[in-house]
């Protein structure tokens, strides 16, 4: 079984809309799956979306037990602490959770790509 953790704009767990940024997102899609098959979907909310503090998101990312963090932007930092913490970080995505999972599965969505500090260009949105 693996779980794999999206970064969401809203409460619609496979429906829902990916976030642009992992840890200013208001939601977690947790999605537990074993050889390609959705077993579980999970809706958590975010409680660092209004106080972003560093390093709190992965730490609580890891608590839920995750094995895999998707989502549209990330910044360096976040990720050298996802990877210290054993779980895989795959960025640069947007749409739907579950179009974003079907692509993971397929093996279509792979690498990561850190956001520039201030997250104004390659994010695509301000800080």
């Amino acid at each position: 079984m693996k779980r794999i953790t999206f970064a969401c704009e809203d409460a619609q767990g496979l429906d829902g809309l990916m976030s642009g940024h992992f840890g200013r997102c208001p939601f977690y899609t947790l999605v537990d799956v074993e050889k390609d098959e959705v077993k579980n979907v999970i809706v958590i909310e975010n409680p660092y979306a209004g106080n972003h503090i560093p390093g709190k998101v992965p730490e609580f990312i890891r608590d839920q037990k995750a094995h895999v963090m998707i989502a549209g932007g990330m910044g360096p930092k976040a990720i050298d602490l996802f990877r210290d913490f054993g779980i895989e970080v795959l960025t640069g995505v947007s749409g739907r959770v579950k179009d974003v999972l079907d692509a993971y599965f397929k093996g279509e969505v792979k690498g990561t790509v850190a956001c520039a500090h201030d997250h104004k260009d390659s994010c695509g949105h301000g800080h």
